[in-house]
């Protein structure tokens, strides 16, 4: 009774957030005329701010806070700069999310996997089943010798992409209100936040695709020679006089433009979907504060974990195909 009892406040409570929520969110406030939204309107910038050094920083919050503008004496037009330099270097807030990520993972294998026991406990036996699933994943691609062989390199893929996804969905109440900014007219403006999921940052799906390419290249090499780049370079007709061979030659430069168009195609998808889902969230939140962002919270659970397989599942097709390539 006392736990129908409960389930039945939290649901009352949900619901009146719920309600109280669309009343003061953007879309209610304007249906019943109560003026300015319960938050402030969001701002959706794609490039990653600085945040260190301080002064690299300050510069990137007073563009977008103050709007320091240089005026075009011919024209009368405003001009608005924004950005790094060439040759200037700074720590991103989608790098500290990368490198809080990278220590959170560290922390859970370490403290799961690092001194295992022959009765394990719940966090070892968590880790050593994500082991054997992914472990298991590879081996019903590439088979069991060449599974074991790709295991690191995959896991590492695998797990990066999940747990970014995931801390960045349970860091969103924290990343979205800690930041900087600066006094605008007696109020204070938030510009920069001091992280960002890493995922946003083209940077990051960019560099995993790059491992990708070139970890299911060098396999192809070391499987086959030299006698891997038959596959895109394909002239053995052609220099033996047979008019045939132009179409091999034709194949084989789809193959090398498909191989190449991988690491495109692995950026842009993980960099688009992690992008479109911190901006429905943040538009959520703008439109229909409180509980209605929780089922978009649950969404992006459920992004995340597609992503991270479909990331590490297609690194291992990609990889199967590349050491398994026969010359026909």
């Amino acid at each position: 009774m006392t736990t129908k009892r409960v389930l039945l406040l939290l649901g009352v409570i949900s619901a009146v957030l719920l309600i109280v929520g669309f009343v003061v969110g953007a879309v209610g406030s304007r249906m019943f005329g109560i003026g300015d939204s319960f938050l402030s309107q969001p701002g959706i910038h794609l490039p990653p701010d600085p945040v260190f050094p301080a002064s690299v920083r300050e510069d990137a919050v007073g563009y977008r806070v103050a709007e320091k503008k240089t005026e075009d004496k011919a024209h009368g037009e405003k001009e608005s700069h924004h950005g790094l330099g060439l040759m200037q270097f700074a720590v991103t807030n989608t790098m500290l999310s990368a490198w809080l990520t990278s220590v959170i993972m560290l922390v859970f294998f370490i403290g799961g996997a690092g001194r295992p026991k022959l009765v394990p406990t719940r966090l070892q036996a968590l880790v050593e089943m994500l082991f054997e699933l992914v472990l298991n994943f590879a081996s019903s691609i590439l088979g069991p010798e060449m599974g074991r062989r790709a295991f690191p390199v995959v896991a590492t893929i695998f797990f990066f992409v999940l747990f970014n996804a995931w801390i960045a969905i349970f860091l969103i109440p924290i990343y979205q209100a800690v930041g900087f900014g600066a006094n605008v007219g007696g109020e204070f403006k938030l510009a920069t936040h001091l992280v960002r999921p890493a995922g946003t940052d083209l940077n990051m799906p960019l560099a995993l695709a790059l491992v990708s390419f070139l970890f299911v290249e060098y396999w192809g090499f070391r499987a086959h020679g030299f006698g891997y780049l038959k596959k895109f370079f394909a002239f053995g007709d052609i220099l033996r006089g047979r008019p045939s061979g132009l179409i091999n030659v034709f194949v084989g430069l789809l193959e090398l433009v498909s191989e190449l168009v991988r690491i495109v195609s692995f950026t842009f998808r993980l960099f688009g979907n992690m992008t479109a889902g911190e901006i429905l969230v943040i538009m959520i939140t703008f439109l229909v504060p409180f509980v209605a962002t929780q089922f978009v919270f649950g969404l992006e659970l459920l992004v995340g974990l597609i992503q991270s397989v479909i990331f590490a599942g297609l690194t291992l097709v990609f990889l199967s195909v590349a050491v398994s390539h026969e010359e026909h």
